[in-house]
């Protein structure tokens, strides 16, 4: 309820309807709550046979399936674009995205689906306990020439992450496949990787060249 009150809600000409249908393990009275933010001018109607809430907003009314359905799904799939400029680098992530997109069950969480700011888990300095994350150095294009460790080859200057989450594991497969297949049709781009985390980062690992074996 808060992921969309704050980052959906406030997004202009958006509704929400639940697209999860018989795969959902539960259900939750999304809708419902946030119909309060129309603070009592809200009104319940149906769209198709849909209960739904149209909150009135500046933009109009945003309308809202009353209840949302969840499941257990997996998280954090990911894969490295490298390009050698940030433009080239940035053209294949939207490339990637609008190819995810196509995907049933399976997402792009971040805005745009695209994340500028790749990230290692924790701190490496103990004076940062409160930074559960912190910037992914080995992979920040202006710290190549400067830092033990670059992972970034001399001919890259432009590095986007791609995150997937998803229903399950194939439809985090699939959506990983054809958003590579997309990214490498830009010109500039010059290697496709991933955060490996050490393989400690949650229990499912996707291997990028198995996907095209």
């Amino acid at each position: 309820m808060e992921r969309i009150g704050q980052c959906v809600l406030t997004a202009p000409t958006t509704a929400v309807f639940d697209a999860m249908g018989e795969d959902a393990e539960e259900q939750l009275k999304v809708g419902f709550k946030l119909k309060f933010f129309g603070d009592g001018y809200e009104k319940k109607g149906k769209v198709g046979d849909k209960v739904v809430y149209k909150i009135p907003i500046m933009g109009g009314d945003f309308t809202v399936e009353s209840k949302l359905g969840i499941k257990k799904g997996v998280a954090g799939g990911n894969f490295f674009i490298m390009a050698d400029s940030n433009m080239a680098a940035l053209t294949a992530a939207e490339a990637a995205v609008d190819a995810i997109n196509s995907i049933d069950k399976a997402i792009t969480p971040f805005p745009g689906g695209i994340v500028a700011s790749g990230s290692k888990v924790g701190a490496s300095n103990p004076k940062y306990k409160f930074m559960t994350a912190t910037t992914n150095q080995k992979m920040c294009p202006t710290l190549k020439d400067s830092i033990e460790g670059s992972e970034i080859p001399e001919d890259v200057n432009g590095v986007y992450e791609i995150v997937i989450d998803g229903v399950d594991e194939e439809s985090v497969k699939e959506a990983t496949k054809a958003g590579i297949l997309a990214a490498t049709t830009v010109c500039g781009v010059k290697k496709i990787t991933a955060g490996n985390y050490g393989g400690k980062l949650g229990k499912y690992q996707i291997k990028l060249r198995e996907l095209f074996e």
